[in-house]
C-alpha cells in the first residue's frame, strides 16, 4: 500500500507543479493585454479565452495534488476534534460513497464532451478569434483519472489510519505562509 501512496502522490506532484507555471503564463498574458489595450490602445480578442483555458488547466490539474496534500476544503471545526481513526473511517465513507461517484461522473462526462469537441474541431463561442477549446475539453478527463488515482491511495491511507491510529502524510513540499511566519517569529524570539 505505501508504495502505491508513494506513487500516487509524486504522480499528483508532478502534475500540479508542471501546471502551476500556467500562473507565470497568465500572468505574462494578462500583462501583455493591459499593454496592448491601455498603452497602445489596441485591444487583442484572444487573451480572455486564453487565460480561462490557462487558469481551468491549472484549476483541474492541480486538483489532485491538492487532495494529496489535505488542502481540499472540509469542515474542521468538528473533524479535527475527533481521533485519527474516527476521522479515517468518516473519509473512508465519504470517499466510497460521494468522492468516487463523483470523480467517475467527471471522467465519463468530460470524456462524452471531450470526444465531441474534438470531432467538430469546438473553438470558443466568446471571443471572435475563435480560441480552439477541444483541447481543454480534454484536461477534464486527465483531471478526473488524476483524483481516481490519488482517491484509491488516500483510501489506502484512510485504512492504514484505521490499523495503526495515525495519519500518513505525504511528503512536505509546500507549507502555508501562516506556518512559516510562525516558525520566522519562534527563531526571532529565541
Amino acid at each position: 500500500m505505501i508504495s502505491f501512496i508513494e506513487f500516487a502522490d509524486k504522480l499528483s506532484a508532478w502534475f500540479g507543479k508542471a501546471f502551476g507555471w500556467l500562473i507565470i503564463l497568465m500572468t505574462l498574458g494578462m500583462s501583455y493585454e493591459v499593454l496592448a489595450r491601455y498603452v497602445f490602445n489596441a485591444p487583442t480578442t484572444w487573451s480572455l479565452d486564453v487565460s480561462f483555458i490557462m487558469y481551468g488547466s491549472l484549476f483541474m490539474m492541480g486538483g489532485a495534488y491538492t487532495l494529496s496534500r489535505g488542502g481540499h476544503v472540509r469542515g474542521d471545526f468538528l473533524y479535527r476534534l475527533w481521533k485519527p481513526k474516527t476521522q479515517a473511517s468518516v473519509d473512508l465513507v465519504l470517499y466510497i460513497f460521494f468522492f468516487f461517484p463523483g470523480v467517475t461522473a467527471l471522467i465519463l462526462s468530460g470524456w462524452k464532451y471531450s470526444v465531441r469537441s474534438w470531432g467538430y474541431g469546438e473553438v470558443s463561442v466568446n471571443s471572435p478569434a475563435g480560441v480552439p477549446i477541444f483541447q481543454f475539453k480534454t484536461i477534464m478527463v486527465a483531471a478526473g483519472i488524476l483524483l481516481f488515482v490519488q482517491g484509491i491511495a488516500q483510501i489506502m491511507r484512510c485504512i492504514m489510519c484505521i490499523r495503526e491510529g495515525y495519519w500518513r502524510g505525504a511528503d512536505d513540499d509546500i507549507e502555508e505562509t501562516e506556518e512559516l511566519l510562525m516558525k520566522q517569529h519562534v527563531a526571532k524570539d529565541n
